[in-house]
């Protein structure tokens, strides 16, 4: 009889201002500005054996303003530039979808879409992810109470939008000043 694989746990994160510079609507290459420190975290993320997941709404394709290949793009240039600093990124998965966007065939109302939980999901499915021991970081209310739905303990960045969207009445499990001090936050109360 074999053991079945154990599950193992992942922080997602966030992109615009958690990883790289809020800009409001980033659309190329010659926008994106990873935030200082964000590869040296990841990597701290990466050896005490956590997976790094990126999860984020991309409503730049559903308002007409990049493609699905400009953002994929941005995420392997993204990716390419982390890895130089020693940082690996397992997945990435984004929502191109908006409830009221320009581009008909994005406009509906996905499971995918933060606050929901559909790329949350859709990664503790594709690679084995145990969200008990899992955490989420972002810098919006929206990422927090994505992490709540899913049962996942919260870090909110002083980065980017640092909480004050306030579009949602949630609290995160823990403030950090940025993704840095975010990965000690994380590392310190793993189970």
């Amino acid at each position: 009889m074999q053991n079945k694989p154990s599950k193992i746990p992942a922080v997602f994160l966030d992109r615009d201002g958690t990883i790289n510079r809020e800009v409001d609507h980033l659309r190329s290459v010659g926008q994106l500005r990873i935030i200082p420190s964000a590869a040296k975290a990841i990597r701290l993320l990466n050896r005490a054996g956590f997976l790094a997941v990126v999860i984020t709404n991309q409503a730049v394709v559903a308002r007409g303003m990049a493609s699905e290949a400009e953002v994929d793009g941005i995420h392997a240039v993204m990716a390419r530039r982390l890895a130089r600093g020693g940082a690996k990124i397992d997945a990435i998965y984004y929502c191109p979808h908006h409830p009221d966007a320009d581009v008909k065939k994005y406009r509906i109302r996905c499971r995918c879409r933060k606050p929901d939980i559909g790329m949350i999901m859709r990664a503790a499915k594709e690679h084995g992810i145990d969200l008990e021991r899992s955490f989420l970081v972002g810098d919006r209310t929206v990422d927090i109470f994505a992490g709540k739905k899913a049962h996942v303990r919260t870090v909110l960045v002083r980065t980017g939008y640092g909480g004050k969207d306030r579009k949602f009445d949630v609290v995160p499990d823990f403030f950090a000043k940025d993704l840095m001090a975010a990965a000690k936050i994380i590392i310190k109360n793993a189970k």
